[in-house]
């Protein structure tokens, strides 16, 4: 296997960081794949909230990959729309690989017809959107469609990325990543919600 995290500007952070630590831990405990940053060019990324990140291989020098996870963050809108990145994400798709995305990264996968006829999962302050655009949307933390995973927003890829490994690899594996990761949510939820917005619907009873 090989498992490349597509990074551009503006990327959310925790998007890609939560997965990457996840496959990190499959790879380190549990002899996975060793993850690879892939962006357009090898300089480095400025993320959403400041962070700078080195990517690996670039657009061109990538290696042939089966998994390519796309993370969000508002900049995923405008990513959606430059040509390179799209040719990329559709090289991938085309040649077999398993799509995943986390929460507006389902855009970009949208854009490069990836979600043509399938169910997805997105942010819950987009999905909306996403559904106007024509995809099914399953309000829950992730869901999966065939060789298509996609997820809710920013912390969802965490609990996205631990259940692709229990189905592909078992539960038993996916018990050693979420040991080592530490990874147990307590699930409280705090404080009201703010006024004139609303709680994701699988808060409140999705999965």
């Amino acid at each position: 296997m090989s498992f490349g995290v597509l990074i551009y500007p503006g990327v959310e952070e925790l998007d890609f960081q939560g997965p990457w630590e996840m496959l990190g831990m499959w790879h380190t405990y549990a002899g996975g794949p060793a993850p690879l940053l892939v962006a357009r060019s090898l300089d480095p990324v400025r993320c959403a909230h400041g962070m700078r990140v080195l990517p690996d291989a670039d657009f061109s020098c990538a290696p042939a990959l089966t998994h390519l996870l796309v993370p969000g963050g508002f900049a995923a809108f405008d990513e959606m729309q430059q040509t390179d990145l799209m040719a990329f994400v559709r090289r991938c798709a085309n040649a077999g690989a398993t799509l995943m995305s986390v929460c507006s990264g389902s855009f970009i996968l949208l854009a490069a017809g990836v979600l043509a006829g399938r169910r997805a999962s997105t942010n819950w302050k987009v999905v909306n959107r996403l559904r106007e655009a024509g995809v099914e949307v399953i309000e829950q933390r992730y869901t999966q469609d065939g060789p298509v995973w996609t997820s809710a927003g920013v912390s969802a890829g965490i609990d996205m990325l631990l259940a692709y490994i229990a189905r592909t690899q078992g539960e038993a594996v996916a018990g050693q990543v979420q040991l080592h990761a530490e990874y147990f949510p307590e699930g409280r939820l705090y404080g009201p919600v703010p006024d004139g917005l609303a709680r994701p619907a699988y808060v409140d009873g999705g999965s």
